[in-house]
């Protein structure tokens, strides 16, 4: 492993010299496979490795997060998917390892926002998993190691240029870190907090009840969220992050965002959109876009201009705005973590819109009392964890 890495340039092509090393002159934890991962890359890469690393300590499964420009796109552990989720997420043609599972969740949560993603992978790189990200648009992945077979399949991407990462997992961080902004040293403690069941044990709501499964998306919320550019709100099903708000200066934009692409999620689950007969020759990117302008208000001028020629073999009906509606009444069961406190209940009244029943959240606003009416009014359970996550 080297000392430091030379990089192309920092975030942007102006910024010269550019490297990464370690203060204290030691090895870097890294190894780099393949590629010439860049500033940017990097960034996603260490911050991406701890999120999975720690979805995998709470949880003990596989984990994989889809990470663009420093926040999660999608965050997962390898709990089998359904039939549905394996057609909409496209991985229906191939036998899914729990890893591999892992990250079509991230990956297929949000596939817009993850086009072009750096990837994480907490455990070895199996083929399964080589096969999806092989496929997919993607700068590349971070993981403790790699399998050989998969290792020479993800060598064949991007023209042999696509960038791997190797990570020495049993790496333990300085627990004093820095950083500069405008000639300024910065210097914390390092966000060491550790993430389990006993920050869901206040439930300060009518309804304390809180399953197992719920308690579980909490804490993936919740460790999302730490390693989410602030302010955050990250929406969880069934083991994988469907919805996260990001870098919003409003916590009210952050549940709206989050809920409105938690919405599309669902809405991709529709007869109607399972049912879109693509052209042959369509490819995934162009797909995910028309999958998501077919479900929004705009189809019906996409319908008047003809464009639908383009993408179909044959004239879709439209999802129509009174469909879209009672099909999102049946999303059910969504947990929702916030990495701190909600001023006002209006978030709750847009959580409930997309299905959350139950939520973590620091506390601590002067309207706690309006934020816990509001939990009780549509009977979510609600916990205080005390802390806040901000990530800058």
């Amino acid at each position: 492993m080297a000392k430091e890495l030379l990089l192309k340039y920092g975030c942007n092509p102006n910024q010269k010299p550019s490297k990464i090393y370690m203060n204290d002159g030691s090895e870097l934890p890294i190894e780099v496979l393949n590629g010439k991962p860049g500033y940017i890359n990097f960034l996603d890469a260490f911050n991406s490795w701890q999120l999975v690393k720690e979805l995998k300590a709470a949880t003990g499964m596989p984990s994989a997060a889809s990470f663009k420009h420093v926040s999660p796109a999608g965050a997962a552990i390898g709990t089998e998917l359904s039939d549905v989720l394996k057609k909409i997420y496209f991985v229906d043609d191939i036998e899914l390892s729990p890893l591999a599972n892992a990250y079509a969740k991230a990956r297929g949560a949000d596939r817009m926002s993850s086009y072009g993603d750096f990837v994480a992978l907490s455990d070895v790189c199996d083929v399964p998993t080589a096969k999806l990200i092989a496929r997919e648009v993607s700068d590349g992945v971070i993981a403790p190691g790699y399998e050989k077979e998969a290792l020479d399949i993800l060598l064949t991407k991007r023209k042999g240029n696509y960038n791997i990462i190797k990570i020495n997992p049993d790496y333990v961080p300085n627990p004093v870190e820095t950083k500069q902004v405008y000639g300024v040293t910065f210097e914390q403690g390092r966000n060491e907090l550790k993430i389990d069941e006993a920050l869901l044990s206040n439930v300060i709501t009518e309804n304390k009840n809180i399953p197992d499964n719920a308690k579980k998306d909490l804490l993936i919320s919740l460790i999302t969220l730490k390693y989410t550019q602030s302010n955050s709100v990250c929406y969880v099903k069934d083991g994988q992050a469907i919805g996260v708000g990001a870098g919003q200066q409003s916590r009210i934009h952050c549940t709206r965002l989050a809920g409105n692409k938690a919405d599309i999620w669902y809405l991709r689950q529709h007869p109607k959109v399972l049912g879109l007969k693509f052209k042959s020759d369509i490819r995934r990117p162009d797909r995910d876009n028309t999958i998501d302008v077919y479900i929004s208000d705009d189809y019906m001028d996409v319908l008047a201009d003809g464009i639908w020629e383009n993408f179909f073999d044959e004239k879709p009906e439209p999802l129509s705005r009174e469909e879209k509606k009672e099909w999102l009444k049946t999303l059910k069961g969504v947990s929702l973590g916030s990495d701190a406190f909600f001023p006002f209940g209006d978030n709750i009244e847009r959580a409930h819109r997309s299905g959350v029943e139950y939520i973590a959240q620091p506390g601590g606003s002067i309207r706690d009392d309006n934020v816990i009416e509001t939990c009780n009014k549509y009977n979510i359970a609600m916990a205080f964890t005390g802390i806040r996550l901000f990530h800058h």
